[in-house]
């Protein structure tokens, strides 16, 4: 077999998995992934994610990196893919890498999403799976106070799951872009970074959160980046509220013919 690096752009609705990573008693979005790649290439095929979002995290593009036959190309695969998987899954593109592509380790960018809801609609059941319903006002002079200070590299132990990296980790990550967004109905945090640790964002938006509503003082987010653990901080925000937005790979990691 001639191994062919193809990328899988693709969403899906978390809810009713227990996370992306494969497990052996429990339904994952990388087991429903392998599960079609088998039956197409009649091998196992690993799909590698570039992150490794929690149980109830959706995704509009997550990067899931595959090696297939040559017989398949990009738009093949895709449209067999599509065919096979479950309806909570969707490969929106696919694409032809080069050889020494890596899901992970290739990306540059990682984009992410928080959906807060601060009206009434947002307790409807067409909502509640995709958003953080909050009954208290929130402040929007705090919530873009707090956003701003995220702004540059920083270390972000208070913002992780105690012992979920490597010993040695540095745990610092370069954030891009930070921001709430007033949307119909409530709010967007939108946080782009080089990468994030686990729970990250969900322990950032909860913190905001309860700055917003007067549970925290302002500067909250400033006090815990120079924080050695994360005993200060707020609890996290709800998984169904986050959705891993975009992934973005240098125009280098793209194969001359795809």
């Amino acid at each position: 077999m001639d191994p062919r690096p193809i990328l899988l752009v693709t969403q899906y609705d978390g809810g009713r998995f227990a996370g992306w990573q494969r497990q052996p008693d429990t339904r994952t979005v990388q087991g429903d992934m392998e599960a079609v790649l088998a039956r197409l290439c009649a091998t196992h095929i690993p799909a590698v994610g570039a992150g490794r979002t929690d149980a109830g995290v959706h995704a509009h593009g997550q990067g899931v990196g595959v090696r297939v036959p040559a017989r398949w190309n990009p738009e093949k695969l895709q449209r067999a893919m599509n065919a096979l998987l479950p309806h909570d899954i969707w490969v929106e593109s696919a694409h032809r890498m080069t050889t020494d592509f890596h899901p992970r380790r290739s990306a540059i960018e990682r984009r992410y999403g928080y959906l807060v809801g601060t009206d009434d609609g947002a307790r409807s059941p067409f909502r509640r799976r995709y958003e953080w319903a909050v009954s208290k006002p929130l402040d929007p002079d705090a919530l873009h106070e707090e956003a701003g200070s995220l702004l540059g590299e920083h270390t972000f132990r208070a913002f992780a799951v105690a012992h979920t990296a490597p010993i040695d980790d540095h745990h610092r990550c370069l954030i891009q872009h930070a921001a709430w967004v007033p949307r119909d109905g409530g709010w967007v945090f939108e946080v782009a970074a080089n990468r994030f640790l686990h729970h990250m964002v969900r322990f950032l938006v909860g913190t905001m959160i309860d700055v917003a509503q007067g549970r925290r003082p302002r500067g909250t987010i400033a006090r815990l980046l120079v924080a050695p653990d994360n005993t200060d901080t707020s609890s996290p925000a709800p998984a169904h509220g986050l959705s891993l937005r975009q992934v973005i790979y240098p125009a280098s990691c793209y194969a001359a013919d795809a």
